[in-house]
């Protein structure tokens, strides 16, 4: 083994073979030093604690016998082992392909320190495994909304018909709840069938998912787009006239746009909305604004389609501040100042995940540290 320092870092929560065998990779380079992220920034980035506490992450990947030292980060945000870097002054930095960035490339760079980037080898005999992987094949989806969210109220789209566009993502980690990311029809789902994505005819499971979100009785209605968002694969375009079904679905499993969309979309955490929060208190049920929102839905699935990213922002602002005007709770005024001074100004557009907050969601083709990047299920 070299003597020469290798420096490594990762969250490291569900430890698994494929990173036992990039630990293996990066020791031919010279002595492991793994640097595991901090609790609370995990939490801040993906929106959920680990699974396993800090100390917890760093005592497994300590007894790996291809690491030489584990230690926790210092810092907080994507590049949160910055000043370790400065303190180690490591010879080489390791990472896999899927976890390069820019900005890991940048402080290389300024520090002296050679860049190396592995490609995902699984070890002889063994499936190619990643995080990401091993969640995708316990767990039911996730769904986004990005574009005309409330046309799947009949209240709102018997005022004037429109669309709402929806996408499927892998379940590449765990959003909060009361964040407008389906995460309560995920939960009914996961009662009908267990944790795992049910076989058969999507719209179908989407149909039988509404039913049991929304028994006899219910006070209020779960819209379908979560239904459909989480079950049918892809991005889809579905258009209401006055009714809870839509009256049609069009939607794309197109591996480019899916995985052009993925690249785009970030993902910034704020607060949940509080318990006991009534989005629709106050209405404003102006045909003319929800023609808008509906238009809104179909300008953003054309971007899509046309992988324009310009368009893309302008449909979700559009939806944005259509919601604003109809429903005036669902965007507080904390969060549309944030939206003004730290979004509108940099990007085509922004939404909010859900009413009141959840996570800002907006499309750039740059890399834009401190974001949550999803992956569409296509």
């Amino acid at each position: 083994m070299s003597d020469k320092i290798v420096m490594i870092s990762g969250c490291y929560d569900l430890l698994h073979a494929g990173h036992v065998a990039f630990f293996k990779t990066a020791a031919q380079y010279g002595k492991v030093h793994a640097y595991v992220g901090q609790d609370e920034n995990i939490k801040l980035l993906k929106g959920k604690a680990p699974y396993f506490s800090q100390e917890e992450r760093k005592y497994m990947v300590g007894a790996i016998r291809y690491v030489e030292k584990a230690n926790v980060a210092s810092g907080s945000g994507m590049l949160d082992f910055e000043q370790d870097m400065k303190d180690l002054k490591p010879d080489i930095f390791v990472v896999n392909e899927d976890g390069f960035t820019e900005g890991k490339k940048r402080i290389c760079e300024e520090n002296g320190v050679e860049l190396v980037v592995l490609e995902r080898v699984p070890e002889d005999g063994l499936p190619a495994r990643s995080s990401s992987d091993s969640k995708k094949e316990l767990k039911i989806p996730y769904r986004v909304c990005i574009a005309g969210g409330w046309m799947d109220q009949p209240w709102v789209s018997e005022k004037a018909s429109g669309s709402c566009v929806v996408a499927q993502m892998w379940p590449t980690q765990d959003f909060n709840d009361r964040s407008g990311m389906a995460t309560s029809s995920r939960k009914v789902a996961k009662e009908l069938w267990g944790d795992q994505y049910p076989a058969g005819d999507p719209v179908r499971n989407a149909q039988l998912l509404f039913g049991a979100e929304n028994p006899p009785g219910s006070e209020y209605i779960s819209g379908t787009q979560d239904h459909i968002g989480l079950l049918v694969p892809g991005v889809s375009r579905i258009d209401y006239d006055g009714k809870y079904w839509p009256k049609h679905i069009e939607n794309t499993v197109d591996p480019e746009v899916c995985e052009w969309l993925s690249s785009v979309l970030n993902f910034a955490p704020l607060q949940p909305r509080p318990e006991g929060y009534n989005p629709i208190l106050k209405q404003n049920l102006d045909p003319k604004i929800i023609k808008r929102l509906g238009e809104s839905g179909d300008a953003a699935y054309d971007a899509i389609l046309k992988m324009n990213v310009k368009q893309l922002g302008e449909a979700m602002k559009a939806t944005f501040m259509a919601w604003s005007e109809m429903l005036p709770y669902t965007v507080p005024e904390w969060v549309m100042e944030e939206m003004k001074t730290n979004y509108f100004p940099k990007y085509s557009g922004a939404i909010t995940s859900g009413s009141g907050g959840g996570y800002i969601v907006f499309p750039s083709e740059e890399e834009v540290e401190g974001t949550i990047k999803v992956k569409i299920r296509f």
